[in-house]
């Protein structure tokens, strides 16, 4: 096992990788930018280290200062969390050159499946069902005309490099082909350096369901269960839980099998989650993230399982300590993130915290790094904490998330905690019958 750890990344997951590593007896590193000096991290990590100014290409996208970081502290690994490097196959590569273990999948794997063109046209051949649209990237006009009438109206244009939502393009018509098709390449290069395209058939009203999977050195593969993210704005999740209230027995266990097959094939080792679209009782693949989620305290809730630790475990060489049969899905789950922001506008609230109180009682978690006087910088996502409610029942979850929202105190910024607790308190929500569209259509009639 490793002897010590760094974090490449701030805020919330370095907080709860450094417990992870605590509770494993392992030695943590936090790097931070000279803007993260006073953060919740560097006051808990064993060893700390400045790697740069505020801006994240000079600090938390700095490899070589992260390299350096790892050298002179003396560290074993080094977990990337998510966001800034965690799918940077770059990054990984170099890791292991310079002799460290990255905590995460090969650098291969990362390449293969962060190209969404490449990865769809993988997971085709390893039988898992996919979005009808081209086979590839699409280079011109007049062959995403083509594709885009054999898969029917309406599409969407996606960036093969692309993620939350950028360079995307919804087409409902010929006429409107040309004009989205430039503008999502334009858009692709501009946000991820690769101009690259592909079209999808547009689902009208699909559910965003993914699986968390696992495999590690000994080829075993596991899944544990699925995610609904399906409560997003503009591509971008805010609520979460598990498990979907839309999946019946049968098809969790269907979809499970097929994903967990799918990285036992391709040898993947570490934690990853294959995203699906669901629509009419049919699932589409999506992409794969090859890195822990945002929201993998709802499995973590119904499993009792410790996700990072497992991470970490299976990075050391270690076999999987789970397997399907030890496997329970006990109860429901549910996660809002919190973001300081304006929560009609959605316009960015940094600032100083002049008072927080966190929510508590039984079934109640709350992943943050933020405290009184703790100052958000403007120069990273808005992102400031995670409330996760565990219950019996889904009724039960979203009665104790409905008290643990009213209990929570974060004064001094604006949050998304009153958005929140109107979407809980919305019959879609209540019932669980909604999709990746519901949210924004709501808050176009709210505030139309």
């Amino acid at each position: 096992m490793f002897k010590k750890v760094l974090i490449a990344n701030r805020g919330e997951i370095a907080l709860r990788i450094i417990r992870a590593c605590r509770e494993m007896g392992i030695q943590s590193v936090a790097v931070h930018s000279t803007a993260d000096a006073n953060s919740m991290a560097v006051r808990l990590a064993d060893e700390s280290v400045c790697i740069g100014p505020p801006q994240s290409k000079d600090s938390y996208l700095n490899i070589p200062s992260i390299l350096t970081a790892a050298a002179v502290t003396g560290a074993d690994a080094i977990h990337p969390g998510y966001g800034f490097l965690s799918e940077n196959a770059q990054f990984a590569r170099m890791i292991e050159e310079h002799g460290f273990t990255f905590i995460g999948p090969s650098a291969e794997h990362i390449e293969k499946m962060g190209d969404k063109v490449t990865a769809k046209k993988t997971v085709m051949e390893l039988g898992l069902p996919v979005v009808p649209g081209s086979p590839g990237a699409v280079e011109s006009v007049e062959d995403g005309l083509k594709i885009c009438n054999d898969a029917g109206y309406p599409v969407i244009i996606k960036a093969a490099s692309g993620g939350g939502g950028k360079g995307m393009q919804v087409v409902r018509s010929d006429e409107e082909f040309a004009e989205a098709f430039t503008t999502a390449r334009r858009e692709a290069a501009a946000n991820f350096g690769d101009d690259t395209v592909y079209i999808e058939k547009y689902l009208e009203k699909p559910r965003h369901i993914e699986i968390q999977i696992f495999g590690d050195k000994h080829g075993n593969a596991i899944h544990l269960g699925e995610r609904d993210c399906s409560i997003q704005r503009r591509h971008q999740k805010l609520v979460e839980e598990a498990p979907s209230p839309a999946l019946s027995d049968n098809e969790r266990a269907e979809i499970g099998k097929l994903a967990a097959d799918v990285i036992r094939e391709m040898g993947y080792v570490g934690a990853g989650t294959i995203e699906f679209l669901y629509e009419d009782s049919k699932f589409y693949f999506m992409e794969m993230n090859t890195r822990i989620q945002v929201e993998h305290p709802v499995t973590e809730m119904i499993t009792g399982v410790d996700l990072i630790a497992e991470q970490i475990r299976i990075a050391a060489g270690e076999k999987l300590s789970l397997n399907k049969e030890n496997i329970k899905l006990r109860g429901h789950a549910i996660e809002v993130r919190i973001n300081a922001e304006d929560p009609d506008t959605f316009v960015p609230s940094p600032g100083k915290i002049k008072q927080f109180h966190a929510p508590g009682g039984l079934g109640v978690r709350f992943d943050s790094a933020i405290y009184t006087g703790y100052s958000i910088p403007p120069y990273y996502d808005s992102m400031i904490g995670k409330l996760i409610v565990h219950g019996r029942t889904r009724d039960e979850a979203i009665k104790r998330l409905r008290r643990a929202i009213v209990e929570t105190v974060v004064d001094g910024v604006k949050t998304t905690l009153p958005l929140h607790q109107w979407i809980i308190d919305e019959e879609a929500f209540l019932t669980g019958d909604y999709n990746i569209h519901w949210l924004e259509k709501k808050l176009a009639e709210k505030n139309s």
